[in-house]
């Protein structure tokens, strides 16, 4: 009796549940950064500026958001995608990618009240959805990479 062993490098998606989590967020983050430029689900998008907080455009009528706000959406997404091909990459993906949402949550707390600063569109529904990006990325980041690279070693 013989024991397969992988020994090819490629890497299948979705392969752990940390993989499948970055994938989840990536095309949330993809399907989100094309909503931005979307007619309907973005309104007054005739308002949507490149850059800064003078854009009047609001994805679903809640959160402001900007050109360059919906580009780094879609980066964000593609950067999900991409960071779930390993267990690692899509622990460190989640992590890392919440803490940057905490950066942005206490940068928007802090930009709101100096508008010369807000050169991302940021108001209060966005500065509590970076929040609750920047807790829930962290805690799977954490909880699930936690079981999948435990899983992998063995």
């Amino acid at each position: 009796m013989s024991t397969a062993t992988r020994t090819d490098t490629t890497h299948r998606y979705a392969e752990t549940a940390v993989q499948k989590v970055s994938l989840v967020v990536g095309i949330v983050f993809l399907l989100v950064g094309l909503a931005g430029f979307v007619p309907g689900l973005t309104t007054d998008i005739e308002n949507l500026e490149f850059i800064g907080h003078d854009s009047d455009a609001m994805l679903l009528g809640l959160f402001q958001v900007s050109i360059f706000h919906n580009i780094v959406h879609l980066l964000f997404g593609v950067a999900g995608i991409l960071f779930a091909r390993t267990a690692r990459g899509a622990r460190n993906y989640l992590i890392v990618g919440g803490v940057v949402y905490l950066a942005l949550w206490l940068y928007g707390l802090l930009a709101m009240d100096n508008m010369s600063a807000n050169f991302v569109p940021f108001n209060t529904a966005d500065n509590w959805l970076h929040l609750f990006l920047a807790v829930g990325m962290i805690a799977l980041g954490l909880l699930v990479g936690r079981r999948s690279t435990t899983r992998a070693r063995v």
